[in-house]
């Protein structure tokens, strides 16, 4: 991490929000043993410029994660660009393009990572809605699609390939409009999982599903063909584990389709930088006119939510190998 000079006030700020990151219990990672992996709503970032102040309170955030997906990139890069100056050499980003229309909102998704931990192997692309031919036209066409492509990248880290599956489902009317995209999700990941020459079947999928809570039909709908959450999210607490500031929503997941390779440490939630005061961050005499709505678009609306991955060969992968 590369502050550099800051001021006095700043340094008071991101000593308060090291204090948060503290209680959030993230571990450190182990070089080819373990990452932390997280998914993260940035709002509207790049949108309008944020204060110098919250592009150093955003980098110390992102640093506390190996790779992080990030949803609600906007086109202009301008941000994300001043945080990657913070987060300093070792860190690097794959992003995709944005949709200039309404439902598109010109939004990309961006994988940050840190280089020492884990290594970006490839495949970088959205994830096409399958089509058929219509005889009217002899075009081939999508039935249904997503507002914002999910956004899909391959990693590797210590013994461990995989794709990352990012995405940020529509808000809509109601969550009526979301069942079909989410379930067009579960069965998209499921398809191509299956499919002979894809380039590895160990898949995490995250990002911002607008989904409420795992016991309404939206989570039934995205975890229909075995997209299964890890433990550590999935045996807690609702509020353990929501990622709105109020932290009575689970809007945003991390859910895994695994080979045998795939495995969990137990360790997962989310770091809650907001802790009911945003004043401590911002002082009033600093920000008068900062309300907690414009503090969202400062830092975000949304909490990250985090995993740790275990790389180590497990002994049931050692005596696979030994009786093959």
């Amino acid at each position: 991490m590369f502050h550099g000079r800051i001021d006095e006030a700043t340094a008071r700020g991101l000593r308060t929000l090291r204090g948060r990151i503290e209680k959030a219990g993230i571990p450190s990672s182990c070089l080819d043993e373990t990452i932390i992996l997280a998914t993260w709503n940035i709002r509207e970032f790049g949108r309008k410029r944020r204060s110098k102040r919250a592009i150093h309170y955003i980098a110390e955030i992102l640093g506390q994660f190996d790779l992080i997906a990030v949803t609600e990139l906007r086109d202009n890069l301008t941000d994300l660009r001043r945080v990657m100056e913070i987060l300093g050499p070792y860190w690097n980003v794959v992003f995709s393009d944005f949709n200039t229309d309404a439902g598109g909102n010109r939004e990309r998704i961006a994988y940050l990572f840190d280089k020492r931990a884990v290594v970006f192997t490839g495949l970088a692309s959205e994830a096409d809605p399958p089509r058929k031919k219509d005889p009217a036209t002899g075009e081939y066409l999508p039935a249904l699609g997503w507002w914002r492509s999910p956004f899909m990248a391959s990693f590797s880290a210590g013994n461990f390939d995989f794709i990352v599956l990012t995405a940020h489902i529509r808000w809509g009317s109601g969550t009526s409009a979301r069942l079909a995209p989410l379930k067009l999700l579960a069965d998209w990941v499921d398809d191509r999982s299956r499919e002979k020459h894809v380039l590895d079947k160990d898949w995490v999928v995250v990002g911002d599903f607008n989904i409420p809570s795992t016991r309404s039909s939206l989570f039934r709908a995205v975890s229909r063909n075995g997209l299964t959450l890890p433990p550590a999210l999935a045996n807690v607490a609702h509020k353990d584990a929501a990622s709105n500031l109020a932290r009575n929503k689970r809007y945003d997941q991390i859910l895994h389709m695994s080979e045998e390779s795939f495995s969990l440490t137990g360790k997962a939630g989310v770091l809650d930088f907001y802790k009911g005061d945003w004043r401590s961050l911002f002082p009033a005499d600093e920000f008068p006119a900062l309300t907690k709505s414009k503090f969202t678009y400062e830092i975000s609306d949304h909490l990250p939510l985090w995993v740790e991955l275990d790389l180590r060969v497990t002994e049931e992968k050692l005596d696979q190998i030994l009786e093959d």
